[in-house]
């Protein structure tokens, strides 16, 4: 077992979670299972009718909430203005005859590293699509482009550990002090498990558990479907280190990808 690091970030995401085809359309608060597995499968070239979801079952994704962003709600109009034969078309064949308003919601200035784990081969097959996708990827819709570094890591043995460890932060430090008035050394971040988390220093990490239904079983266009997981969200301290102001980070990320590159 082994995999790759994913950066998730970009001026606006927008998670789908509860609505489909409604007025409203909401975001989750994280990436979900269903919007990432059809990344890769998209970045695969395997199409929404040929998709199978159990191609991806084996995969644990780990997500660490670097921005949470802020929810923002955009509201949105098709077709207003427009004689009926030229506004939105119906599933029956016809047209609206009217203006589709709908509320789109997103979270801006977000960032996720999402740490993906799975079998070498599994692990490798991805990279490469990644890498080179068939069809480009988008933070859960089509106008949501990824910011590089996009690919963080295509390789390593415990991507887990990475995310708590090593992978930079997209944020400030905060001005945390101890008793004696000195720094701390570490400082809390949100993560999110699909299985319980690991031990902190000394006893295990508290851990909020939350249901969601973001499983794919079905991608099909006409018959989408899907299940529910578990997920355990904790805070859990990482490196003051991987911290810094926001004009150094892009050269801290980059610094870290080279590492691959060098090893």
């Amino acid at each position: 077992m082994s995999g790759l690091l994913l950066r998730l970030a970009g001026p606006l995401q927008s998670w789908g979670e509860r609505s489909a085809f409604t007025s409203v359309r909401d975001t989750a608060p994280f990436p979900t299972r269903s919007a990432l597995i059809g990344m890769f499968a998209a970045a695969e070239g395997i199409g929404r009718s040929e998709a199978n979801p159990d191609r991806y079952q084996d995969l644990r994704l780990t997500v660490r909430v670097d921005r949470p962003g802020i929810r923002l709600v955009d509201y949105h109009t098709v077709g207003g203005g427009f004689p009926k034969d030229r506004t939105a078309a119906t599933s029956g064949g016809s047209n609206k005859g009217a203006a589709v308003i709908t509320r789109r919601h997103y979270l801006s200035d977000a960032v996720f590293v999402v740490a993906v784990t799975a079998a070498d081969e599994t692990v490798e097959r991805l990279a490469d699509a990644l890498s080179r996708p068939h069809w480009a990827p988008y933070l859960g819709r089509r106008s949501c482009v990824p910011d590089e570094p996009f690919l963080l890591r295509r390789h390593v043995s415990d991507p887990e550990e990475e995310l708590r460890t090593r992978v930079p932060l997209s944020r400030t430090a905060p001005q945390a002090k101890d008793g004696d008035g000195q720094e701390t050394e570490t400082i809390a971040v949100e993560f999110l498990w699909e299985q319980p988390p690991p031990p902190g220093p000394g006893e295990p990490a508290p851990a909020d558990v939350i249901e969601v239904n973001d499983t794919p079983v079905s991608f099909a266009q006409h018959g989408r479907s899907h299940t529910g997981r578990r997920l355990y969200r904790t805070r859990l301290p990482v490196p003051r280190s991987l911290a810094g102001p926001p004009q150094t980070l892009m050269q801290r990320l980059i610094d870290y990808a080279h590492l691959e590159e060098s090893a």
